[in-house]
């Protein structure tokens, strides 16, 4: 079977690339189709093969200023061409590569990861008053355009695939499209080591997150300076500055560190805090790999991962409502056999072998 890969970008290695990294495995000759690619900042495993990219890559700075291009990427990603034969045609997609027209004959299954949430639901979380006014203008200018490009080219996916419900009720709403659901998954084999041998708690809570509005980080250190308790910030992001001149004497941001350093971070912390709204959500389940419970808003993709057993979920996003979550958690007790085997429902092996049955299905229809 010829397979042909796609993927929105590779600039970094977060929850998208780890889907993409398991197509990668599944299909160790296909080549891979993207807008972006900055060489090394994902895996071997992805980058060991044929990598095709759009006239993107090709502008100074790119890479790091790539979220500011957005109104190319429709045109960037209509103007790649598949050059090979295909039978298969498999994308992750968060943005515009579904929309790359797939070679004549061949299926399409694209994983959606979450339709664009700068263009529907978070449209004001992104582009608000807080957000510079030339994002501000930019955005009324280009989002009709950028909407009705993405619906469109909805037409080019044979079977849509969600990553959680949360997103399945967004597909339809959004694209007025029907979609089935497969789970991402949490790579256990990182927290075994914790698991077997676990390590004495410290004083200290957690975030692992990019530093975009949607994750709500300014919201968990507002409250932390309130707590005066210690709220450490594993990641990196465009609020970056502004989020370090907000954080008081407990807050640390320790930027992004190693996988063997966060799995360790992750197993000392009380808990995880995850106050932003997740279409699905992997790093909770990596909290409770680690044997660390969570503290979460109570909306989106934690709905199908957490449980009372082991989270506190808080109802409104607010300083006052995470603060009393907090007050709730430390009264609480947890079980560690609880936590990890919650994570173990949500093993990449049981990804793989949903993906690999939907391919099944898939290809006996021809």
């Amino acid at each position: 079977m010829k397979v042909i890969l796609m993927h929105d970008w590779l600039t970094g290695f977060r929850g998208g690339e780890r889907v993409l990294e398991v197509f990668c495995e599944m299909f160790p000759d296909a080549p891979l189709y993207t807008l972006l690619y900055k060489k090394g900042s994902t895996t071997p495993l992805i980058e060991n093969r044929k990598i095709v990219t759009s006239f993107l890559n090709y502008i100074p700075g790119i890479h790091k200023h790539y979220r500011k291009f957005l109104p190319l990427f429709p045109l960037a990603a209509s103007m790649m061409k598949v050059v090979e034969e295909a039978d298969l045609v498999i994308s992750s997609s968060h943005c515009v590569i579904k929309g790359v027209k797939k070679p004549h004959g061949a299926k399409h299954i694209s994983y959606i990861h979450s339709p664009m949430r700068y263009l529907y639901d978070q449209y004001d979380v992104y582009f608000g008053p807080q957000a510079p006014f030339y994002q501000r203008l930019g955005a009324r200018i280009f989002k009709n355009y950028l909407v009705n490009w993405d619906l469109k080219s909805n037409a080019n996916v044979d079977v849509p695939i969600a990553n959680a419900k949360f997103v399945q009720q967004r597909i339809k709403k959004y694209y007025h499209i029907d979609s089935d659901v497969i789970h991402p998954f949490v790579d256990l084999k990182d927290f075994r080591e914790f698991q077997k041998n676990p390590i004495e708690k410290e004083d200290y809570y957690i975030m692992v997150t990019a530093f975009a509005p949607n994750k709500r980080v300014d919201l968990a250190i507002r409250a932390f300076n309130k707590m005066g308790k210690k709220l450490k910030i594993i990641g990196s992001g465009q609020q970056e500055q502004e989020l370090r001149e907000m954080a008081g004497e407990g807050i640390e941001l320790l930027g992004n560190l190693s996988r063997e350093e966060v799995v360790k971070y992750f197993a000392k912390a009380q808990a995880l805090i995850f106050p932003g709204t997740e279409d699905f959500g992997i790093t909770p389940l990596e909290s409770l790999a680690s044997g660390t419970p969570v503290i979460a808003f109570k909306i989106g993709g934690v709905l199908e991962t957490l449980t009372d057993k082991v989270s506190v979920l808080f109802e409104e996003q607010t300083e006052e409502s995470l603060i009393a979550a907090v007050k709730e958690f430390e009264l609480k007790s947890f079980q560690s056999s609880d936590l990890f085997s919650r994570a173990e429902e949500f093993s990449r092996e049981n990804f793989k072998k949903n993906i690999q049955e939907l391919i099944d299905s898939t290809m006996k229809e021809l």
